[in-house]
């Protein structure tokens, strides 16, 4: 591990410059990790530091995604799971709270194997199917395309069953099965409903969906009341970083504190909230 230190004028908070993250060991990642989470909890986003913290987090702990990449034995696919398992990777360290007192790694492999899982989930079978029939339809597949050739037509089940000495009951289970393989698009155009051709429609069009303002309706239902037993400050500074997207700075100047005050303010009112709504589930 490489780390040029901060020079004696500078103050005692700067972040020490880490020449190449990706080569600190896990163990150093462990303690550096801490200084750099507690070191982002201060620091401005946008700004030169902040994206150095963050971005230094990021590559001290990729020894994460490749713990968790190998942990599931595909080596065909290892460079596609590195890549989906940054994804988690970072979505962890946006989220990390260094105040629940939990190990990072702990808190970040979860994330990096769901997005691992996820990413299988979404590039195979689009609906689960039984190995058995599973398997089966590649045999299928190379028996109607030999069939297909001879008969010079589509071949039906029982000749299928017939030239892979299966039960006609078995070929109809794998045929309906291989239909789980893959599935169509929901943008996929369609002629359906009054328009018929004319009619520019999807197939997203003929499906219900949850309504996503009602999650956002319950949740703010149950941020009001917790809402209202804050000071007059501690909303203000909510309504300009949020509603208004001020940063920081521009928040302190208008209230005469510092930025790092801003930031010691916001964290201790965004735990008080999220303690609140945690207890009103």
């Amino acid at each position: 591990m490489s780390v040029t230190t901060a020079s004696a004028t500078e103050r005692a908070t700067e972040l020490p410059r880490i020449e190449d993250p990706e080569a600190v060991s896990p163990v150093d990642a462990r303690a550096l990790s801490k200084l750099f989470f507690d070191r982002l909890q201060v620091l401005e986003e946008g700004t030169p530091e902040y994206a150095y913290a963050r971005n230094t987090l990021i590559e001290m702990n990729m020894s994460l995604v490749h713990f968790a990449a190998r942990r599931f034995g595909r080596r065909d696919q290892t460079e596609d799971m590195i890549q989906v398992g940054m994804i988690g990777l970072i979505k962890a360290i946006d989220r990390f709270d260094l105040s629940r007192e939990n190990e990072f790694a702990t808190f970040a492999v979860p994330y990096i194997v769901g997005e691992i899982k996820r990413f299988f989930r979404d590039s195979t079978w689009a609906v689960h199917v039984p190995r058995r029939l599973q398997e089966m339809r590649v045999e299928l597949a190379k028996a109607r395309d030999v069939l297909s050739a001879r008969l010079d037509r589509e071949p039906t089940v029982a000749e299928l069953a017939a030239h892979l000495g299966r039960s006609e009951e078995e070929i109809t289970d794998g045929l309906i099965a291989a239909n789980g393989y893959s599935t169509d698009s929901l943008d996929m155009p369609y002629e359906g409903g009054d328009g018929g051709a004319h009619r520019s429609a999807t197939l997203a069009d003929s499906i219900g969906a949850c309504d996503p303002g009602m999650e956002l309706v319950e949740d703010l239902t149950s941020l009001a009341p917790l809402l209202a037993r804050l000071d007059e400050r501690d909303r203000t500074i909510l309504e300009l970083r949020f509603g208004k997207e001020w940063t920081q700075t521009e928040i302190g100047n208008a209230l005469g504190i510092s930025q790092m005050h801003v930031s010691r303010l916001l964290n201790r009112t965004l735990k008080t909230l999220r303690s609140g709504m945690l207890t009103e589930h």
